[in-house]
């Protein structure tokens, strides 16, 4: 069985209703418009919804991305939200998810397949097809992400999915390279 392409296009305006379609109703979990680590908890908090949908929109509209829209067939179907891991302030006071060392990472921090494609194997091709989009446009060689790895057979909310399934992350090539919980390892994948 071959594995589905998926084409990616950087999120701009022009995109933007496409992004809209992917993250649903919801912006995604509870209005977060995949503005949860780029804020203060504060600013998301105050900002949750509609606010937070502003953010990223002006977000959309700078020079440098701040993630992909990825498309099955033409249709609209996934995201992954990502940059440097100095854009993310949330991330660089965590207890759980502070840098690990000096190496400088585009961390990817959001990975969403649109609901009516989940449980269709898409997560690790998707995060295949963003490390090929990063490998082209990125100066940064070196890709970490955040995943969970629910055991006993639990499955993942969407609040702590967010962040993408680490099985999916080793089947797209990524590795282990510390796990501060058990639940929670931080992989790293090289770019050519």
């Amino acid at each position: 069985m071959t594995s589905p392409t998926l084409t990616v296009k950087p999120l701009t305006p022009d995109c933007w209703d496409d992004f809209e379609t992917v993250m649903g109703d919801r912006g995604g979990a509870r209005g977060c418009w995949c503005m949860h680590w780029r804020l203060s908890i504060n600013e998301f908090m105050e900002n949750k919804g509609e606010g937070n949908k502003a953010a990223m929109r002006a977000l959309a509209k700078r020079d440098t991305p701040p993630g992909v829209v990825g498309y099955l067939d033409g249709e609209p179907v996934a995201w992954c939200g990502f940059g440097d891991r100095a854009d993310f302030t949330r991330m660089q006071r965590s207890t759980l998810l502070k840098p690990v060392d000096d190496e400088p990472v585009v961390s990817l921090t959001c990975v969403l397949i649109k609901k009516d494609h989940r449980n269709e194997g898409l997560l690790a091709t998707w995060i295949a097809a963003v490390c090929d989009y990063l490998a082209e446009t990125s100066q940064i060689r070196t890709v970490e992400a955040y995943p969970v790895e629910p055991g006993d057979g639990r499955r993942a909310g969407p609040d702590t999915a967010m962040t993408g399934i680490a099985s999916a992350f080793s089947d797209a090539g990524f590795t282990e390279i510390t796990r501060p919980k058990q639940d929670r390892p931080i992989m790293r994948y090289q770019l050519p």
